[in-house]
């Protein structure tokens, strides 16, 4: 079974990045930012906040901020520099000058513009925003990477005693953003799901479109949409193997795939798993993390030009300290 929390901290700790925490009045941020901080995998760290109150809750935790940039928005000397650039890029959509600026006075939106600009590489946002905000911020403020326009969610999953995938790892998708993908979309979510393997497993990614038909077994509107996502990347000419419609156990069974696909370079061997739609990948995740006890890293915003990813509002310090990780290494 693949070590992924390891394998990041490996990949991080020897190319460091800079990262930007936007909530840093939550206590769990700056826990996890004292963490961060001794494992060494940023060469800067920005938390956000009122700096007075964050120095005083942090003594009153005997949390050391060593280390540690404290900032405020609002005091930013790029304050308005950010500002005109937001109202620059979202004047034509009705934003004014006003909007723009109470914006970057918010620590998300501001912290999603020093991603931007590239003062920082990535951000971390969510323990205490709802993630409507942190996906509106990084959408309106970061943008989609060139050539995709759909930013979807994608979980990291290390199932233990697996002989399929990449040592029993894969990467799911989409289970967090878009409900029901059209073609067009699902071609997008397998681009970014290949650059997500990459990155993050460090092997190349063999995406298998997933459906309850495998090659023409059947037909349907929800099947057509598959088969039309699959001429969409081969249109695209992708720079990874791919393959589909696909039925799940054609996509990772060697023994299966001979029955059910021979003729397919991807079934058998597929690490990455593009679900058709929202229910199928929440679903399909939840059912491999419970019944297979496997550890379910995400949901990972994908498709931006540059990294920012959410929290649940339930997390750790140590929850802090992996998706930071996997942020940074998004970055590389």
């Amino acid at each position: 079974m693949l070590d992924f929390k390891k394998k990041i901290l490996d990949i991080v700790k020897a190319s460091p990045g800079r990262l930007v925490l936007p909530e840093g009045e939550d206590i769990r941020v700056l826990k996890a930012a004292e963490m961060i901080v001794k494992e060494r995998f940023t060469s800067e760290l920005i938390v956000l906040g009122n700096p007075d109150l964050m120095k005083s809750e942090a003594r009153k935790e005997g949390i050391s901020l060593k280390g540690v940039t404290l900032m405020n928005p609002i005091e930013s000397p790029d304050l308005n520099d950010y500002a005109h650039t937001l109202y620059e890029s979202r004047k034509a959509k009705g934003m004014p000058e006003e909007e723009a600026l109470n914006l970057m006075k918010d620590v998300v939106y501001h912290g999603a513009m020093m991603v931007h600009k590239g003062r920082v590489d990535a951000m971390v946002s969510g323990s205490l925003t709802p993630t409507a905000k942190t996906v509106r911020a990084a959408l309106i403020v970061v943008k989609p990477a060139e050539g995709i326009k759909t930013v979807s969610g994608s979980f990291v999953m290390i199932v233990p005693d697996c002989p399929y995938g990449f040592d029993g790892a894969f990467v799911y998708a989409d289970c967090g953003v878009v409900p029901e993908p059209t073609s067009e979309q699902l071609a997008d979510i397998a681009v970014s799901s290949a650059e997500t393997c990459r990155k993050l497993l460090g092997v190349e990614p063999v995406v298998a479109l997933l459906s309850f038909s495998t090659l023409g077994s059947a037909d349907s509107p929800s099947v057509m949409k598959v088969r039309e996502a699959v001429n969409i990347l081969k249109n695209r000419k992708v720079n990874f193997l791919f393959d589909g419609e696909m039925q799940f156990d054609a996509a990772v069974d060697s023994e299966v795939a001979k029955t059910k696909a021979p003729s397919s370079s991807v079934a058998g061997k597929a690490n990455v798993m593009v679900f058709p739609d929202l229910n199928c990948g929440n679903v399909g995740y939840k059912i491999t993390q419970r019944l297979c006890r496997a550890e379910a890293y995400g949901p990972l915003l994908q498709g931006l030009s540059k990294p920012v990813n959410d929290l649940s509002r339930g997390a750790t310090p140590e929850d802090i300290l992996v998706v930071s990780a996997i942020t940074v290494a998004q970055s590389l």
